[in-house]
Parts: structure tokens; C-alpha cells; sequence
């Protein structure tokens, strides 16, 4: 029996360890090598890093563009996957280099050996094949969007110090946290990456990985006020905050232009069609133009990750609260729910059990170039997201106020940062109030859209500020130090 766990642990702990410390000790000999080989003055490179799907990293894609813009060289490292932002694709400063994810496909293993498999595989990954890292070689600055922060940080720190180059992190949220929401609070690797003390085998207790390696950088971004005191407070470091904003390619779209992209929507989508030649289902070309039907449903629309930090049970019964109510003459409402995750499929079982007459839900993926024009003809915008942390904000709410459009949110500690209720927005706390305010919002729609203007107007106020104009500010100086 001893024989056998003995066998165990060197195989599943003590083999994988020793190789990936052998690992770095042949990787960074053979970068002092190169070092020696390649020693001269730097370019003004950045490499901007995300340990995910590039086309579905808008913040990381907005600082190559930015970046490029004032004349660095940048190569942005990601997993293929979605089409990239069309700003970065047209750059010709912006080179991507994908690196290939590590996939572990056993769905016998324990999730907890499957996430030491794909550290181990992802480590192997990033220090073997060179074409995964020649973007950090020769570089000035190296950009890291955290989380996810295994492995990219450390490995991140460590090419810096062998390569010399400024770490600068962008903090969007812990590791921790959303790893918490896969495997539980008290979960032992959980625990670990929490840096609470945890006796393993009457081992030492561990310390924090981020913080371990957050500490270590050169400078630090985050995208709210809150996370900035708790990163100081916490951990003692100091970050600058770069409140998210929409690009220039959100706005609220005219007449026509909504009334072509329904038409062509109408295609794949009948929710979008209807008989009529020169028609949508919202829209009617006349004498004098494109103009609005009378008759329209309102469009809800919804962007996801379909993760588990947003719980789309609470818009589906709110819905089927605004499909039972009967004591008002409400318009029906198409619900646009977008994107792509673990659970769509899960929620897309429950939507086909819906048997709804005054709502529709239907759940495209939508190309990079659509997705804003679709939010530029919406009425009104759902947020579900929670924030894992407490501490970050909805990407989707910034892109949707860039369209001019209001949001509904659920509330969550930090949120006043971007919603206000009833001043540019409206904040709930279950689906029984979101279902009220779906109500008082629509009940006189499309003839009476006084409350939806005039939240509208308020959110004019947070476009106001461009994502070019607060970069400068915010995040320019990092790279001038």
C-alpha cells in the first residue's frame, strides 16, 4: 500500500514539478543565450498578452490599437478563435501571434486533476515552442490582462526579468475568484490561490499567487476604483484606473441603417422578418424614407459569456411575469441574447420549454462588426453580470452606452461606479423588480418613450469621455516611465 501511494505521488506531483523546474532552468539558459546574441538597443515593442480567445478580448484589443496609435510595435498573443476586432485587423503596427490553447478532454478526471493537467500542459506550451513567445523577445514593454492568471502571470514575470522588459498588468478581476466559482469556496486549490493557510501533507503554508506576482510588476491597470483600493489595501500595490469605454464603432444607428441590418437579419432570423416587400418587422420604407412602425416590439438585448457569474434564470422569469401580466396592453418584446459559453445550452433547453406569445428569445452569435449595430438599434439593454470579485464591471454596459442605450443591471457592489438608478439606467435586485421596471418602461411603447429618452440623455454624458481620450490619460504615462 505504501509502495503504491508512494508510485502515486511521484507520478501525479512530484514528476510534474520536477519537469517544469527543468524545464525553466533549459528555457532560461537558452534566453541568456539569445540575450548575449541579440544584445542592443530596444524598439519601443509591446507585447500585449491574454491567456484567451482574442476576438472576445475587447479591453486588450483597444490597448494594441491605442497602442499602435502613438507608434509602439506591437504584437498581440492570444488563442485564435473569434474574428479579431476589425481596428486591430486594419493596423498595420498590430502583428497577432496565436498561441495554441491546452485542451484536456478526459471527462473522467476530477476537474481538480483536469486544471493541474491543462497548468502543466499550458507551462509546456509556453516555455517549448518558441513561436508561442518570440512576441516577448527583444521587447520593451510586456501588456498581461489577469485573470486568468495561471499560468500567464508567472510565466509573464519571469520572461520579464530574463528578457528585461516592463510588466505591466491589467487587473479585470482575481483569478481567485472565478476559479471559486467553478470548484466552491472551500476547495482546496481554491484555497491555495487565496493564500489562506492550508496544511498539506505538514507543508508551509502558501502565499498568494497573484499577489506574489502581481508585486512583481512594473506598473498595474484596473478597470475600477474599487479594485484599486482593495490592490493597495490588500496587497500593497498601486494601480491606475482605466475606466472601460466603448470604441468609436458604437453608436445609436438612424433609421435606415436599422432598417437595412433588419432586413438582412431577416434572412437567418424570421423574428426580424415579415411579408411585406421593403418591410422588417420594425421598419417600413416609404415615400419620404425608412421610418419605425407603430406596431414594433421593443428589442431587449443581452451580451454573455453564458458563465456562472450571470444567472439568466432571473431574466427569464421576469419575462414570464411581463408574458402573464394581463392587466395592461403591453407590446410583445423580441430578446436578443448574444454570444457564446459552457452553459448556453443550458439555457437554450429551458427557452425552447417557453411557450411565450408576447416574447420571443432567441440567442445568435453574432459577428464582431454586428454586434454594435445591433446594440445601436436595441430599446433597452440587460446586464446579469455579478462580478465574481465584487470589484470589476460589465464590459457589455460600456458598449451599450456607447450605443446610447440604457441598461437594466442587477446590482452588485461596485456598479454605482458605472449605472445610476433611474438616472441613466435601471438597477435591480431579483427578477420580480426587473419585471416591474420592463413594465413601467414599456407600457406605453412605442408612442410614449419618454423615460427611455431621457435616460438616453444622461448616458450621452458617459460618451462624452472616448476610450482614446482617457487612455492618454490613464495608461499612456505607464509607457513613458
Amino acid at each position: 500500500m505504501a509502495d503504491s501511494l508512494i508510485r502515486i505521488i511521484n507520478l501525479w506531483i512530484l514528476f510534474p514539478i520536477g519537469l517544469f523546474f527543468r524545464l525553466i532552468l533549459i528555457f532560461s539558459v537558452l534566453l541568456i543565450i539569445r540575450r548575449l546574441y541579440v544584445y542592443g538597443k530596444k524598439r519601443s515593442k509591446v507585447a500585449v498578452v491574454v491567456l484567451g480567445d482574442v476576438g472576445r478580448s475587447p479591453r486588450m484589443s483597444y490597448h494594441s490599437v491605442s497602442l499602435a496609435s502613438h507608434g509602439f510595435d506591437v504584437t498581440l498573443v492570444g488563442y485564435a478563435g473569434s474574428v479579431p476586432h476589425p481596428l486591430v485587423l486594419e493596423s498595420k503596427k498590430i502583428r497577432l501571434q496565436f498561441v495554441k490553447e491546452a485542451h484536456v478532454t478526459r471527462g473522467y478526471l476530477p476537474i481538480f486533476t483536469k486544471l493541474e493537467l491543462k497548468i502543466y500542459t499550458s507551462c509546456v506550451s509556453a516555455l517549448l515552442y518558441k513561436s508561442h513567445i518570440t512576441a516577448t523577445y527583444n521587447t520593451t514593454y510586456l501588456l498581461l490582462q489577469n485573470p486568468p492568471c495561471i499560468p500567464s502571470l508567472a510565466i509573464c514575470c519571469f520572461l520579464s526579468v530574463c528578457n528585461g522588459s516592463k510588466l505591466i498588468i491589467d487587473w479585470h478581476n482575481y483569478g481567485y475568484s472565478i476559479l471559486a466559482l467553478s470548484l466552491g469556496e472551500n476547495h482546496l486549490m481554491v484555497k491555495v490561490a487565496k493564500c489562506q493557510k492550508v496544511r498539506i501533507v505538514s507543508k508551509r503554508a502558501y502565499l498568494m499567487y497573484e499577489e506574489i506576482f502581481g508585486q512583481l510588476s512594473s506598473g498595474n491597470l484596473c478597470v475600477t476604483k474599487a479594485m484599486q483600493e482593495h490592490l493597495f489595501n490588500k496587497w500593497n500595490i498601486s494601480a491606475d484606473v482605466m475606466h472601460d469605454r466603448a470604441a468609436s464603432i458604437f453608436r445609436k444607428l438612424d433609421n435606415e441603417e436599422r432598417h437595412k441590418l433588419f432586413l438582412r437579419f431577416g434572412e437567418d432570423y424570421p423574428e426580424f422578418a415579415t411579408p411585406g416587400k421593403g418591410e422588417s418587422r420594425f421598419t417600413h420604407m416609404g415615400e419620404l424614407g425608412v421610418s419605425m412602425k407603430s406596431d414594433r416590439p421593443a428589442i431587449l438585448i443581452s451580451s454573455t459569456s453564458w458563465t456562472e457569474d450571470e444567472d439568466f434564470s432571473v431574466l427569464l422569469e421576469a419575462l414570464q411575469y411581463y408574458e402573464e401580466n394581463t392587466s395592461l396592453d403591453l407590446p410583445n418584446i423580441l430578446c436578443v441574447i448574444t454570444g457564446k459559453g459552457p452553459q448556453k445550452s443550458y439555457y437554450q433547453k429551458q427557452i425552447a420549454a417557453k411557450n411565450w406569445k408576447r416574447v420571443e428569445i432567441i440567442t445568435p452569435w453574432l459577428e464582431a462588426s454586428d454586434y454594435p449595430k445591433l446594440l445601436g438599434s436595441a430599446d433597452l439593454g440587460v446586464s446579469l453580470h455579478t462580478s465574481s470579485s465584487g470589484l470589476d464591471l460589465p464590459m457589455k454596459v460600456v458598449d451599450m452606452f456607447g450605443s446610447s442605450l440604457p441598461v437594466a443591471a442587477i446590482n452588485f457592489n461596485c456598479l454605482s461606479e458605472l449605472v445610476q438608478h433611474n438616472v441613466n439606467g435601471f438597477v435591480f435586485e431579483n427578477s420580480a423588480e426587473l419585471s416591474k421596471q420592463l413594465v413601467n418602461i414599456f407600457s406605453d411603447f412605442p408612442q410614449d418613450r419618454t423615460t427611455l429618452n431621457r435616460l438616453s440623455k444622461e448616458v450621452e454624458k458617459f460618451r462624452n469621455i472616448t476610450w482614446n481620450e482617457a487612455w492618454d490619460k490613464n495608461v499612456l504615462p505607464l509607457f513613458k516611465r
